[in-house]
């Protein structure tokens, strides 16, 4: 396993407040969390939004990267704030690497909040196949499909500004950052472990995401001696932005239920 990377994060909200911890799909930036900042500073908490190795405003180290060196990134971010526990929430990608975090770093987590994600995308070569697609032609390439995959037919025909928007941040995303993180997917399986997770787990699924169906998010949680899942109506692969009130009312009632002072 590699250094930690110093990921860029985004903080809103007061100091002294439970710390909630949001982390994204591949090809996304903080900015895919936005609209959940207002809605979780009003509840009463520090939002801090990261983007992963090779994302963003993140270093770019050569890759292929592991899940588990994401979720190192993530420890070497909390010691940097200072936070000894915190409320994580992760959406596909970012939900692996929540998995790999209630199962390594479980002391470090009040509860676990996993959206649009699943424990069983490796293995097949499908992402492996993406990384090279896109070290040799760039991320440019894969921006239209992965942007279709993250929202339903209706909601991108109502806002085709975003939809631009969010193609222009895959597009801008590093190549070989991409390439990493779809490495990571391929190579991750923490399925036989998830029943040693025992942090509070709140797994949401969109009821029309082809990428990670909620059948996935119905596994992941049924493994869990603290899971809980929940389908989002009218929501493909990033519900947060899709329908963001349901989501952002399901996030804070679960971290409510879990909060515990920082230690």
């Amino acid at each position: 396993m590699s250094a930690a990377v110093p990921v860029h994060v985004v903080v809103d909200g007061p100091s002294d407040a439970p710390a909630v911890v949001l982390s994204g799909s591949l090809g996304s930036d903080s900015r895919m969390w936005s609209p959940q900042v207002e809605p979780l500073v009003a509840a009463g908490f520090r939002v801090m939004r990261y983007d992963h190795r090779g994302h963003g405003r993140s270093p770019v180290p050569a890759g292929p990267y592991t899940v588990g060196e994401l979720g190192t990134d993530v420890v070497d971010l909390l010691d940097r704030l200072g936070l000894a526990r915190v409320h994580f929430v992760g959406l596909s990608l970012g939900g692996m690497v929540g998995m790999w975090l209630g199962r390594h770093q479980p002391e470090r987590l009040m509860s676990l909040t996993l959206c649009c994600t699943s424990v069983a995308l490796g293995g097949t070569g499908n992402y492996e196949l993406r990384a090279g697609q896109v070290r040799e032609r760039g991320t440019a390439t894969v921006a239209e499909a992965v942007v279709d995959r993250w929202f339903t037919p209706a909601w991108r025909d109502a806002h085709p500004d975003q939809v631009r928007g969010y193609r222009s941040m895959v597009s801008t995303t590093a190549a070989e950052g991409y390439a990493g993180c779809c490495q990571a997917i391929e190579s991750f399986d923490l399925f036989p472990e998830l029943p040693a997770i025992e942090t509070p787990t709140l797994v949401l699924s969109g009821s029309d995401d082809t990428a990670t169906p909620p059948e996935h998010g119905f596994a992941v949680a049924a493994a869990m001696p603290h899971g809980q899942h929940v389908v989002v109506a009218s929501a493909a692969h990033l519900a947060n932005v899709e329908q963001p009130t349901r989501v952002s009312e399901e996030i804070i009632e679960h971290v409510r239920a879990h909060a515990t002072p920082l230690q």
